[in-house]
């Protein structure tokens, strides 16, 4: 199975100028290729391919004000370039929208392939650096596993973290377990489970929000191109990968658990990128990351030989009463707890979701069914997916 580990390293000052180079090169090259093929476009109505970007970039080489594009290794250059053929391709799929330009305030990355680096006695040696990165290794790979692929990352916070893309053959599935769980994902509690549990939700970005304002608010007033401006938009970097850090702790730690002591897990399918559209809840939904936690849960439970069953989205987990199945027309967002007008049995309204979504996953697992309200359709489901909106290049 192939897996990505990522460390963190502290790159020595050669170092860190020879990857500072090469990651601004990626950029430049990645720019200026879009620039190119938008332009083609726009121009004369032709879409240019990853050969005719891989031509361009040998022509580049050769002009005089871009020679130091020689200087650093092609491998990452090359890479740039097919990261932006895939981009392309999701795009005319419909399934991104238009690729960006590539800002130098957001950091970078660069791609090595095997050609560019060397894996020796469990050090990385990267082309034009005599020196092996000195990463700090928190876990060790898998015995008699080489990385095939290796990524540095510089984030906008100064950190630089490396990415080693294995091909890992030993066997971690769990001895199997007799339980099977629900979720239904909130934002006062984060997750509550089928057995009645409420996990809460840490709520990361309220917790440093007041000094994250603060910091946002000074960094518009600095002036633009100023050294204190830079000073300022670093701590801004530094509070957000410090919110980001925390969320991501405690959704793995949350995910192992529940991957641990579950055979089965049930989850809703939930469009997440359209609930944020709401403006009063979009910024809780954001901070409670639904979508990164299901993310987990599911390689996760590839990695442990556990089951995860995805349940249709508009099964109506919460309208429904669990112990006699009447469902109710309408159930605001404020009504945490109510009665059954059928049956009259109490319900908290997460837990009876929950509940809701564990039957219905058993039914899903056993007979693939997809289950949906009754007389329900979804309209606008076989229409074209919208195109995203093209970026006029660079005057």
């Amino acid at each position: 199975m192939e897996k990505a580990s990522r460390y963190r390293f502290y790159p020595t000052a050669e170092q860190e100028q020879i990857l500072r180079r090469t990651i601004g090169c990626v950029r430049l090259v990645f720019n200026r290729a879009l620039a190119a093929r938008t332009e083609a476009w726009y121009e004369k109505q032709e879409r240019v391919d990853y050969a005719q970007t891989s031509t361009m970039l040998t022509q580049w080489k050769k002009l005089d004000d871009l020679q130091f594009l020689n200087e650093v290794s092609c491998v990452p250059l090359q890479q740039g370039l097919r990261h932006l053929q895939t981009a392309f391709t999701n795009f005319f799929a419909g399934r991104a929208k238009y690729p960006n330009f590539k800002k130098k305030r957001s950091g970078g990355s660069a791609e090595f392939t095997k050609s560019a680096f060397r894996w020796k006695d469990g050090q990385v040696y990267l082309a034009k650096c005599s020196e092996p990165l000195p990463i700090k290794w928190s876990r060790q790979l898998p015995k008699d596993c080489e990385p095939s692929t290796i990524t540095v990352k510089l984030e906008p916070n100064g950190r630089w973290f490396v990415s080693l893309r294995i091909d890992d053959p030993s066997d971690e599935t769990l001895q199997p377990v007799d339980s099977a769980v629900g979720l239904d994902v909130g934002v006062s509690s984060l997750v509550t489970l089928s057995t009645g549990e409420k996990i809460a939700n840490p709520k990361a970005f309220d917790k440093h929000y007041q000094k994250l304002r603060k910091a946002q608010k000074s960094l518009s007033r600095k002036q633009k191109a100023s050294r204190n401006r830079d000073k300022a938009r670093l701590k801004v970097a530094r509070l957000q990968a410090k919110i980001s850090d925390s969320r991501k702790d405690h959704l793995h730690k949350l995910t192992t658990r529940l991957i641990r002591e579950n055979q089965t897990i049930v989850v809703e399918d939930l469009a997440v990128k359209n609930m944020v559209t709401n403006p009063k809840l979009s910024r809780a939904i954001s901070d409670a990351a639904w979508g990164e936690l299901v993310r987990q849960l599911e390689y996760k439970a590839k990695w442990y030989g556990r089951t995860l069953v995805k349940i249709d989205r508009w099964f109506p987990s919460s309208k429904r009463c669990g112990h006699c199945g009447h469902i109710v027309d309408k159930l605001p967002l404020n009504v945490r707890e109510w009665d059954c007008p059928n049956c009259g049995t109490h319900h908290d309204r997460d837990i009876n979701a929950s509940r809701n979504i564990l039957a219905v996953g058993h039914t899903v697992a056993v007979c693939g069914a997809n289950i949906r309200p009754n007389n329900h359709s979804v309209k606008g489901q076989l229409q074209k997916p919208r195109k995203g909106r093209k970026q006029k290049p660079k005057s």
